[in-house]
């Protein structure tokens, strides 16, 4: 664990350099730990690292560094909970999904093969950023990476399923993007008015059920 000051109310702690599993079951266990934390404001969980905002009238960075040293330690290896598996239902090609081609094309497959192997997997969520419950997905196959496109569109509607090097992700509010988009879903991954108001929390699991539109 490394941790250094972000700002004069943020603490970084890394907990790695890698894109793992094991380190993103550390990222969930200390986010958890620190939930309800006496002067934390916020936590922000990423790949390797937690974030953590706090109050500087109410905590001191010095004392609240050496308390989640202590937890963490203290913590070791507690067992997390059975993760979910919540599986999102796409419509892949078409209106939806312009990008399916194309990507099929860059690797040299057909679009059939993309929808088989994209929906074939099993994804981790690894944290939600960006927007309001947009899922960094881990678990993409690696015949699919794609880069991301040189110009990113101004629009991107809800629901669209994306891929975007090697992760993967569903935009759950329409926003700017350049994710290459290959179908889309209609479940609703945010809904300000559900509690929680995001369908999928960190550490879910996640299939893709091809559906016909």
């Amino acid at each position: 664990m490394y941790i250094r000051a972000a700002s004069d109310h943020s603490l970084l702690v890394s907990l790695g350099s890698e894109i793992a599993r094991e380190t993103h079951r550390d990222v969930l266990r200390l986010t958890r730990l620190l939930e309800g934390l006496a002067g934390v404001r916020n936590l922000h969980p990423g790949y390797a690292s937690v974030l953590v905002s706090f109050d500087p009238l109410r905590a001191d960075p010095r004392a609240l560094e050496q308390t989640i040293r202590r937890l963490f330690d203290e913590a070791g290896h507690m067992p997390l909970p059975e993760p979910r598996t919540v599986e999102i239902p796409v419509i892949y090609g078409g209106e939806g999904g312009p990008d399916l081609v194309a990507v099929a094309a860059f690797h040299h497959l057909r679009p059939e093969e993309v929808i088989a192997l994209h929906s074939g997997a099993e994804y981790l969520v690894y944290f939600l950023g960006f927007s309001p419950g947009f899922p960094y997905l881990g678990g993409l196959p690696a015949s699919l990476a794609t880069p991301r496109l040189d110009v990113p569109r101004k629009h991107v509607p809800a629901g669209s399923v994306a891929i975007g090097g090697s992760q993967a992700g569903v935009y759950p509010v329409a926003s700017p993007g350049g994710w290459r988009i290959i179908g889309r879903t209609p479940l609703a991954l945010f809904d300000p008015g559900r509690t929680p108001p995001t369908l999928l929390q960190m550490g879910d699991r996640v299939k893709f059920v091809p559906i016909p539109e």
